[in-house]
């Protein structure tokens, strides 16, 4: 047992030796989703909360972030969330992916399914209360509708 006790150690302490990259992408404010589509200030500051951690080039890595091998679990979480959605280049989205982007956003939200419940452990702030997920539903129809609306002329 011992011996079982001194090998996990020494490999968790090697595995310190591969941290991840936290290096964020630049941030172009004319890009981003919050500025491009002049999101209210309240709604901004959920947004920001909630989601931009994953779903930004504006990621703050929390103190975990360097404890192997819960930072790769995070790091991953981080390149997959910015993959399917990054609201720091938006404005790079054509305005029928963008609406499309915008219909997942209100069915994530709508179903409890964003934010993720893993990242309400260190973030207890992102929880959102149903009269915020109403509110952000409601903005993200509002925007998709004036997207479409613009697709159209």
């Amino acid at each position: 047992m011992k011996k079982i006790i001194v090998i996990v150690l020494v490999a968790f302490i090697m595995i310190q030796f591969f941290p991840i990259d936290k290096t964020n992408p630049p941030a172009t404010p004319g890009m981003d989703f919050l500025r491009i589509k002049d999101t209210p200030p309240e709604i901004a500051k959920i947004i920001s909360t909630s989601c931009y951690d994953y779903h930004s080039n504006e990621t703050k890595y929390p103190w975990y972030s360097s404890i192997a091998p819960s930072s790769w679990f995070l790091k991953n979480h981080v390149v997959e969330g910015r993959k399917h959605l990054n609201f720091s280049t938006f404005a790079v989205y054509e305005p029928k992916r963008q609406a499309h982007k915008l219909e997942e956003c209100i069915e994530m939200i709508e179903k409890k399914e964003m934010p993720l419940e893993s990242y309400y452990i260190g973030h207890q702030d992102a929880k959102l209360t149903d009269q915020q997920r109403l509110e952000l539903v409601t903005y993200f129809k509002k925007v998709k509708e004036d997207t479409e609306r613009k697709m159209v002329f």
